[in-house]
C-alpha cells in the first residue's frame, strides 16, 4: 500500500511538473510569435526592429520617485541659508596655482 501511495504522490508531482513546464513554455511560444510579428511589422514600413529592453538606472528610479512625491508646502520659518540672502558669485578661482 506504501508503494502504491509513493507511486501516486511521484505521478501527481511529474504531472504537475509537466503542466507548469508546457504554460511556461506556451508562454513563451506566444512572446517570440508576438516579438516576430513585431519585427516583420517594422520591416515592412521601414522601421528599425528594435528589441524589448527594460532600462532601469538608480538616477532614473530616484528621478521617477521624485517626480512622484507630492509637493511640500511652504515653511512659516525662514531656512537658515535664504536668512543671509543671496550670495554673490565668484568672477574666478583664486585658489588654483596655473602648472
Amino acid at each position: 500500500m506504501q508503494f502504491l501511495f509513493g507511486l501516486l504522490v511521484r505521478i501527481v508531482i511529474l504531472g504537475a511538473g509537466l503542466v507548469a513546464a508546457a504554460s511556461i513554455a506556451v508562454v513563451l511560444t506566444v512572446l517570440l510569435a508576438f516579438w516576430l510579428l513585431r519585427a516583420a511589422w517594422a520591416r515592412l514600413t521601414g522601421r528599425p526592429v528594435t528589441p524589448f529592453v527594460m532600462r532601469m538606472g538608480p538616477r532614473g528610479a530616484f528621478e521617477e520617485m521624485m517626480r512622484r512625491a507630492p509637493a511640500r508646502p511652504a515653511s512659516r520659518t525662514p531656512r537658515s541659508d535664504a536668512a543671509a540672502g543671496p550670495r554673490a558669485r565668484l568672477a574666478d578661482v583664486t585658489d588654483v596655482d596655473p602648472k
